[in-house]
């Protein structure tokens, strides 16, 4: 690993040179993407010059040990050293993880209400709403592609794309069936029932990057309903994509114009056949472990909301906290992190 690391040092080296010198941004292009790659090394340099001189302390502080009166002290120092020396290890090891091509890309979240009826479109809304005040909270942005709510205010579905850096990093981990224990509100006799709803979350991906045949592509147009405006229902302005090949189907209704309506619906087509190639290729390679926690399987229940109880547990990870008000307003740093660290982990033992 060492020898890794010297290289990618060497690397860095020969790329902060580069940045400064005069012709640098003659090609915008290519010096962005040196840019790029100077910043992903950045932390592993960093890292790895902590880590050398933690060592020379532990060097430095053996040699002194044999004078006695330094013994106690060098011991102390030694001790020190040696501890950090294990934590900034076990940084460089996650840091040389390889990266999720994907991480930095925005994210196209579809909710989807499930089992329980009108309780369920209740929860999706419910949903919708959390994952909005998260993306507030991390200064993401939100655009809205379909929105289909219910008379009673509940979401049948939601599709949504959140645009910011780390997006997908961090919503990676919500791709699954989130399950809801409350009394639902259209529930006279106060019991408590159980409901679901299904996310999905798609590295959003531009038309350029998936190959997309116009061909294999029927668009329907229809007039909007729901909120929207006064286009609402007086002109056919949204726009439905049939990928004849696969069998999806888009759906965008949220702008004015048809055009509007199209591209958004050509990023969630691009996005889905993106998503079924990945598929696709895990599936072929052989004796491929799939991380729990990373497999994002949309009908895999990866969570619980229960309200009498006030509790959030997700089932992944075996993590449950007692905080449910906190995290439907959008405080779901913790369960991320929790699940971040976890996939590390696994990916860790993986590459052992």
């Amino acid at each position: 690993m060492r020898d890794k690391l010297r290289s990618l040092a060497d690397r860095y080296e020969e790329l902060c040179y580069k940045s400064e010198q005069a012709d640098f941004y003659a090609d915008p292009k290519k010096a962005a993407k040196l840019l790029r790659e100077k910043n992903d090394l950045e932390p592993i340099v960093t890292t790895f010059s902590s880590y050398n001189a933690a060592l020379q302390e532990m060097d430095d502080a053996l040699e002194l040990m044999s004078e006695p009166d330094m013994k106690d002290f060098c011991q102390e120092a030694y001790q020190q050293a040696k501890e950090k020396s294990e934590v900034l290890y076990r940084q460089l090891q996650i840091l040389l993880l390889p990266k999720d091509p994907n991480d930095e890309k925005n994210v196209i979240v579809e909710i989807r209400g499930g089992v329980g009826g009108e309780e369920s479109a209740l929860f999706a809304h419910s949903l919708f709403r959390m994952y909005s005040m998260y993306a507030a909270a991390k200064g993401w942005k939100i655009e809205l592609m379909n929105y289909n709510e219910t008379e009673l205010g509940g979401v049948k579905e939601a599709d949504f794309v959140i645009s910011g850096q780390g997006a997908y990093s961090r919503m990676k981990y919500e791709s699954g069936v989130h399950r809801v224990q409350r009394v639902p509100e259209t529930e006279s006799g106060g019991r408590v029932h159980t409901s679901t709803a299904t996310v999905a979350v798609l590295p959003e991906m531009e038309e350029v990057d998936v190959q997309i045949n116009p061909a294999d592509i029927e668009m329907q147009v229809y007039r909007a309903s729901g909120a929207g405006g006064q286009h609402v229902n007086k002109t056919s302005s949204a726009v439905r994509l049939i990928h004849k090949p696969s069998g999806i189907v888009v759906a965008c209704q949220e702008e004015r114009s048809q055009q509007q309506n199209r591209e958004k619906c050509m990023r969630m087509l691009a996005s889905k056949l993106y998503e079924i190639e990945q598929e696709k290729l895990s599936s072929e390679v052989t004796g491929m472990r799939r991380s729990q926690v990373g497999s994002g399987m949309r009908n895999e229940r990866i969570r619980t909301y229960n309200f009498p109880q006030g509790r959030v547990t997700d089932h992944r990870i075996g993590l449950t906290l007692y905080k449910i008000d906190a995290v439907m307003d959008g405080g779901l740093d913790e369960i991320i992190d929790g699940l971040a660290t976890a996939d590390q982990a696994e990916k860790l033992k993986n590459a052992q």
